[in-house]
């Protein structure tokens, strides 16, 4: 295990830092040092100082890829009809919709292993806002996180029930078990929220991105419950989906009222922000589910390599 040092200058990034695999796993790898260990490196690479500039030209890179592709969303005025703005003008292939009434179990799986990058961790990078908020929209996030969390309840956290789902497909549901597997279109969906998470100055933004989560999840989640109640996946197999349902519900009225509304409120300055986190969320999500039905519609996997090659990745 090699003792942090540091580390020479990186080579210019000849990879596409929106997508890109390479520029996507580098900055994942990266992230996983606040979250998780990783087999065979000492934990003091998370604050080794040339290891931070490597991912701050990544992030740097991520960043102003993301700004121009959305592009500005101009003067706000009210948050609320900012986001609902944003969220109307949605203009991707609904994967929710083919996986409810299409998608084959083979098909689901491969979702599935896609979104456990995220899901294995969920709420986890949102709560890195928790300490730069106050007041009203502090409440806010506190409340939906700990529903997130299951209440308190050991085994019902969200991160939890996505492993039972994992393992009610036949997936292994360790942490990072098919990182090696995942493209960057994936990774850019997580790696989003640890970006807005770990910098302060990105609070607005990763606000609207959880607002923008709870107010457009009831939808989807309801219907990839019940295209695994098509293929035959049990109840315990399907609680994801169904907490998810039901919570996202109430959240979404907190997320809008109390956690955007409270932090403008606070921050009118912000506004704009938390409406560039909430496009920034359409657009990786759009650019992720054209790739998958892209694949799909060609009969081909949507992951770098098929599921039995999979390796785990040296996380956990």
């Amino acid at each position: 295990m090699a003792a942090p040092h540091p580390l020479p200058p990186p080579p210019a990034l000849d990879d596409d830092p929106l997508c890109g695999d390479d520029c996507q796993l580098a900055l994942y790898c990266c992230y996983e040092l606040h979250y998780r260990p990783m087999a065979g490196v000492a934990e003091g690479w998370e604050w080794e100082p040339s290891l931070l500039a490597f991912r701050g030209t990544l992030e740097r890179a991520f960043e102003r890829r993301l700004r121009d592709d959305v592009g500005s969303a101009g003067p706000v005025g009210d948050v609320e009809a900012g986001l609902r703005r944003a969220i109307a003008g949605h203009d991707g292939p609904s994967l929710s919709g083919y996986a409810e009434h299409r998608a084959t179990l083979g098909q689901l799986r491969e979702l599935a292993v896609h979104r456990s990058a995220y899901q294995l961790k969920e709420a986890d990078p949102h709560t890195w806002a928790i300490p730069r908020l106050t007041g009203r929209a502090k409440a806010a996030m506190v409340e939906i996180q700990f529903d997130e969390y299951g209440g308190g309840a050991e085994g019902q956290s969200h991160a939890e029930l996505w492993a039972t789902t994992m393992q009610a497909l036949a997936l292994d549901s360790s942490y990072g078990a098919y990182l090696d597997v995942l493209p960057g279109v994936t990774l850019a969906t997580t790696n989003l929220i640890s970006l807005f998470g770990l910098h302060r100055r990105l609070r607005g933004a990763l606000v609207g991105h959880l607002a923008t989560f709870e107010m457009t999840s009831v939808l989807p989640m309801g219907r990839y419950g019940a295209a695994l109640e098509r293929l035959g996946i049990g109840a315990e197999g399907r609680a994801f989906y169904d907490v998810h349902v039901e919570a996202d519900a109430v959240h979404e009225l907190v997320a809008i009222e109390r956690l955007a509304g409270g932090l403008v409120a606070a921050e009118p300055a912000l506004a704009s922000e938390v409406v560039f986190g909430a496009r920034a969320l359409i657009a990786v999500e759009n650019r992720f589910a054209r790739h998958v039905l892209r694949c799909w519609e060609q009969g081909d996997s949507s992951l770098l390599d098929d599921l039995a090659s999979a390796s785990a990745c040296p996380t956990g």
